[in-house]
């Protein structure tokens, strides 16, 4: 693969990064500060979902090296491709299943078009390692809607 059919493949790894970054934070925020009577449970499953999307950036940020890219070295350059925003506030644990519930939707569908765009650069390991990300993200999405 040239440098220019890597194009397509390093813009989706790049806005599937900003957007798993953004749900991590968000998920590992609302792991902090649940409360009610579903804490334990919630808690323990926001662990387990941040805990995920942090191996996720480790995953994706080392396919971008090995395209030959810097991966993106602050909080500011990750974020600037994604489209998952931050909570003004802590929503209570209702909203925060709600909020994940979009968060890991459109991170499925960020991945998904990325999958399209590596393929058309004939990036197989890329489309791969995507096509994971967004089966991931429908799973856990699934996980959240089933405690609502």
């Amino acid at each position: 693969m040239s440098n220019k059919d890597r194009n397509s493949s390093i813009e989706a790894l790049r806005n599937v990064l900003g957007d798993t970054y953004a749900l991590y934070v968000k998920t590992h925020g609302y792991h902090w500060n649940v409360t009610g009577p579903r804490f334990k449970s919630l808690h323990e499953l926001f662990m387990q979902q941040y805990t995920e999307l942090w191996t996720a950036l480790d995953e994706l940020a080392e396919r971008l090296r090995a395209l030959g890219k810097f991966a993106p070295g602050s909080t500011e350059e990750i974020l600037s491709s994604a489209t998952i925003k931050p909570d003004n506030g802590v929503p209570d644990a209702e909203d925060m299943i709600n909020n994940l519930v979009r968060g890991h939707e459109t991170l499925a569908e960020v991945a998904r078009k990325g999958v399209e765009a590596a393929e058309s650069d004939g990036d197989v390991v890329t489309a791969d390692l995507l096509t994971q990300r967004a089966a991931i993200s429908e799973k856990a999405a699934w996980m959240l809607r089933a405690s609502l």
